[in-house]
């Protein structure tokens, strides 16, 4: 896939929260998971070992970073991180917050639904999204 046929080269990836030179964190529209955000590198490379040592650092301490801020807002009970880039091969990092209520929980978002979702629980954390997104700013402006 070139440059121009990748949808990670041609659109945000979601909702942009902040971007810099190297890389934007984006949050997903996915209505079962306040919160999932997506690390994505902007150059169009398909693996971490495609980026030399400094670049790397920068994009795990900025995947770090969203973690600490998932944490900090929405104190999920776990976050899954997963860099997988089978269906669009452009690095990009997907951090996910996971909850013992959530849809798919303990199986990956990506497996069979386990229960509906508690709408109220949803909006609540829903609701965290713009404290989220200033969180996410502030740690990888430290970074």
């Amino acid at each position: 896939m070139s440059a121009t046929d990748c949808s990670l080269c041609r659109e945000d990836g979601g909702a942009l929260v902040l971007k810099n030179e190297l890389l934007r964190v984006v949050l997903i529209d996915e209505p079962d998971y306040p919160g999932f955000a997506r690390v994505i590198v902007n150059a169009h490379v398909r693996e971490m070992t495609d980026l030399d040592a400094s670049a790397l650092a920068r994009v795990m301490a900025a995947v770090y970073a969203v973690e600490d801020a998932l944490r900090a807002v929405l104190a999920p009970d776990k976050i899954n991180l997963a860099s997988l880039g089978n269906v669009v091969p452009h690095l990009h990092w997907h951090v996910i917050p996971r909850f013992a209520d959530d849809t798919h929980f303990p199986q990956a978002i990506w497996g069979a639904r386990q229960r509906d979702p508690d709408s109220t629980k949803l909006a609540a954390r829903r609701a965290q999204l713009p404290k989220l997104a200033e969180e996410i700013r502030a740690r990888i402006g430290q970074r």
